[in-house]
């Protein structure tokens, strides 16, 4: 057999890889379901808005008015370009975020282990794989060590492919099992994968709740508006007999009734959530997740690595009736470790990974090569020669190693200390004493395992099972993992905000509950995995209402826990890191991997990556998620709102016997007035105090209810009540008719900006209406207005809307009027006694 952990090649220089990328390309299979700017333009280009400004524009000319068909070209380009780039925006962000997420590689560059995203791999790179890894691109196999992939997405083989030395590997399988170094062979296209022509960039946008709802809002709208359409050009045509006006006064109402905004707002809002989650550290593969989050209730977590540092160190040593504490300063060297406890460290480092990954075995390798170097307890030398996995049946692993002289084969094991001393057979006063003293260290909060050794001769065929070898018991090892610093706090901020967090780990029962104490976890109660296998559906659905922390559960029954509390109406979000986790994963409502220590099939199955393992993340995500979902229902209230006016203007007049205010013209204007306050205003707005002191959202409740609807309706009305009122006053004073419009749309565009200010966010009262107010906010609103004053005042501009020059002091007036509409619109909320989103 070859050495088990040779010297690996250095690997590729990082410049010659640099060089490479460049001319080779990105590993990627080049079926991109990115858009394009075309593609972009070409979306802009079918949307309804786009026709019916291009429809009025022909309008315009058949009319012989050439100037005005121009200028609404001019706005249309404008709209367009706006529109396009904001979707780029968001484009590029989400591709962004696809990038950070996509599988990581680790690869050797000038000797130096480091992580590069999977496009970045380059033929002839060398590749480290280990267990939950996707491999990134072919290559041929240079070591390997218990190696097996899953290759069922090539083959359709479902069983694990073991895999020897100088065979080759495949890109987009998964690594089940063991170790390897791959030296890669074929990138992107060229690979197997890419050759059958089939992609991994499969992140896209799926269908949620909220889409389906806003779905809904705007097909209403839709109706409506084609309804009121249908009226108005019929009204036009047979009270005023201009039918080619009546068609343009038609796609005025439309172009003011039809909420193209909406779907806009809702993803604009989404993509720059994920956007800021990505600063915080926090990767979103689904953005359906953000709008989830915020209906959180319960937070299921891991122990190792995510309430605690997943640091772990020796910190006690149990050999016979002998205890020794390891956790305080210790000189280093054989004398300063008693040597009741040289052969139990021994072989807890046998039972242990060669090169190995989990914290635990790397703490055992630290302290022997501390305390163990000089003695005869280290050996290089030995071969190792057949591994026995952990398994649900048995919480124990052994390793079989082969002396330098080939006669004797040493067995070594560690595992749950019930496991290893069911191994060894232990009589029952015995496994009391172990069961005492493993109590007695995770009281302590320590992870405990046992040991144990047996001896085998070479010349007799291997046990099939590790219950075949004849194990004497050696002791306990206890690993000190300290608790997150931010942990205590965080959840004490999911317990103020309604959520729930449960512990779900492998460890021993104390172990858990001594944890779950530091950290803040609800302990009463403690149920293990054998506990867990025994209760009946109607038991566990029972002991779930009651139950914060489950100790020694097996991969598979966290699966079974998300299952048991989505059952119960849960909203479950779920940490994990490991292949086996990946179920668990997906059936939550909230998947979140681990990206440091996590697998790539972990992240795959995630609905969010966290890059630094940072406990305190999630409970800012679930606060992101919350904010968001407010501010989108802010959004929309403001945007129904600002439409009732614009269909009032354009519908009223026609009923009246008045002459039409607005034009499409006016409806393109207000359109970029509408969207700039829609999606950066209230995307930008701060969460208030209160936000993670309520509990989580119902998955039921809608967006908008009706008491949203009827704030929209009563703010758009008193709008529309007080511009179309004092446009028929002016108009009744015998003003002339282009002044009562320039005045009515001043005071329009003037009360629309005014409602910004109480619509940004639940709160109620003037005190909140300039409170919290961003720079974005500012910069809007004085954007709007310079518009504002520009396309009334300056000859040019005003021309092709027919607007005429107020006088400054009714120019002032009238936007003081606009804004006087803030008594009104507190009002509103006050009558409808509106509570923080």
């Amino acid at each position: 057999m070859s050495d088990p952990n040779p010297t690996p090649p250095p690997g590729l220089d990082p410049a010659v890889a640099a060089q490479r990328l460049r001319d080779e390309g990105p590993n990627e299979l080049g079926i991109s379901q990115r858009r394009t700017l075309r593609d972009m333009a070409w979306d802009v280009v079918r949307e309804p808005m786009f026709l019916l400004l291009l429809g009025a524009g022909a309008i315009y000319l058949t009319m012989g008015n050439a100037h005005e068909a121009l200028i609404l070209l001019g706005f249309v380009l404008i709209i367009m370009t706006l529109t396009v780039l904001q979707e780029r925006r968001t484009d590029q962000t989400l591709n962004a975020l696809r990038d950070l997420s996509s599988p990581r590689a680790l690869v050797l560059r000038g000797g130096v282990a480091q992580r590069v995203a999977g496009r970045e791999v380059v033929r002839e790179d060398l590749l480290m794989i280990a267990e939950g890894d996707r491999v990134p691109a072919d290559g041929t196999l240079l070591q390997a060590h218990e190696l097996a992939t899953d290759e069922a997405m090539l083959s359709g083989e479902s069983e694990p492919v073991a895999k020897q030395v100088g065979q080759p590997v495949f890109a987009g399988t998964l690594v089940v099992s063991g170790q390897g170094l791959v030296q890669v062979t074929a990138v992107g296209r060229r690979t197997e994968l890419g050759q059958i022509g089939q992609s991994l960039d499969t992140i896209a946008l799926q269908a949620s709740p909220l889409r389906e709802e806003m779905a809904r809002l705007t097909r209403r709208l839709v109706f409506i508006g084609l309804a009121l359409c249908a009226l108005l050009v019929g009204l036009l045509g047979v009270l005023r007999g201009d039918w080619l006006q009546a068609v343009l006064s038609g796609i005025t109402l439309a172009m003011g009734v039809l909420p193209q905004e909406l779907p806009v707002i809702m993803i604009v809002f989404l993509a720059l959530a994920a956007r800021r989650l990505a600063a915080q550290q926090v990767l979103t593969r689904r953005l359906n997740a953000i709008e989830t989050l915020g209906q959180t209730t319960v937070l299921c977590v891991d122990k190792t690595g995510t309430l605690t540092q997943n640091r772990m160190a020796v910190a006690a040593l149990c050999a016979g009736d002998q205890t020794l504490s390891t956790l305080g300063p210790m000189p280093e060297g054989p004398d300063a470790l008693p040597e009741a406890f040289h052969e139990l460290l021994e072989y807890a480092v046998l039972a242990s990974e060669i090169d190995p990954h989990d914290p635990m075995e790397q703490a055992f390798h630290r302290f022997a090569g501390a305390h163990l170097v000089g003695t005869e307890h280290l050996h290089p030398e030995w071969r190792l020669v057949r591994e026995y996995e952990l398994s649900p049946g048995l919480l124990a692993m052994s390793h079989l190693w082969r002396d330098k002289s080939g006669q004797v084969d040493r067995v070594a094991s560690k595992g749950a200390p019930e496991a290893v001393a069911d191994l060894c057979h232990l009589p029952e006063a015995k496994r009391a004493a172990v069961s005492a003293q493993a109590a007695q260290l995770a009281d302590q909060g320590l992870r405990v395992l046992g040991v144990a050794k047996a001896r085998h001769r070479s010349a007799q065929d291997w046990p099939t099972g590790q219950h075949d070898f004849e194990f004497v018991w050696l002791g306990l090892v206890g690993l000190a993992d300290p608790l997150r610093p931010e942990v205590p706090a965080a959840i004490a901020q999911c317990r103020q905000a309604g959520i729930r967090v449960v512990m779900i780990t492998g460890d021993h029962p104390r172990t858990a509950s001594a944890v779950a104490a530091q950290a803040g976890i609800a302990r009463d109660q403690v149920i293990t995995g054998d506990e867990l296998a025994g209760l009946t559906p109607p038991e566990l659905a029972s002991r779930l209402a009651e139950v914060d922390v489950f100790a020694r559960i097996r991969p598979q029954q966290k699966l079974a826990l998300v299952e048991a509390l989505k059952a119960r109406g849960e909203v479950v979000a779920m940490t994990g890191d490991g292949v086996n986790d990946a179920p668990a994963l997906k059936a939550a409502h909230i998947g979140i991997a681990m990206g440091q220590r996590g697998t790539d099939v972990a992240r795959e199955a995630a609905a969010l990556v966290l890059l630094q393992d940072d406990f305190s993340a999630i409970v800012q995500a679930i606060a992101r998620g919350r904010l968001t979902f407010a501010n989108l229902r802010q959004a929309m209230v403001y945007t129904l709102a600002v439409h009732v006016p614009i269909i009032a203007l354009a519908l009223l007049p026609v009923l009246f016997g008045l002459p039409l205010v607005l034009a499409p013209l006016h409806i393109a204007f207000l359109e970029l007035v509408i969207d700039p306050a829609c999606s950066i205003v209230f995307e930008a707005e701060p969460a208030t105090a209160g936000l993670m002191a309520r509990p989580p959202r119902r998955s039921d409740e809608p967006l908008l209810n009706r008491r949203h609807v009827l704030l929209s309706l009563l703010q758009g009305g008193a709008v529309s009540v007080t511009v179309v009122g004092l446009y028929a006053w002016l108009l009744s004073r015998g003003q002339p008719a282009g002044l009562a419009s320039t005045v009515a749309f001043v005071l329009l565009v003037a009360a629309n900006a005014a409602l910004i200010l109480p619509s940004r966010s639940g709160r109620v009262g003037w005190q909140s209406l300039f409170k919290g107010l961003t720079p974005v906010s500012l910069w809007v609103l004085g954007g709007t207005l310079l518009a504002l004053c520009a396309i009334t005042t300056v000859p040019w501009l005003a021309a092709p809307f027919h607007f005429v020059a107020l006088a400054p002091g009714l120019w002032l007036a009238t936007l003081a009027a606009g804004f006087s509409l803030l008594l009104v619109f507190v009002g509103n909320q006050r009558l409808l006694g509106r509570r923080a989103a």
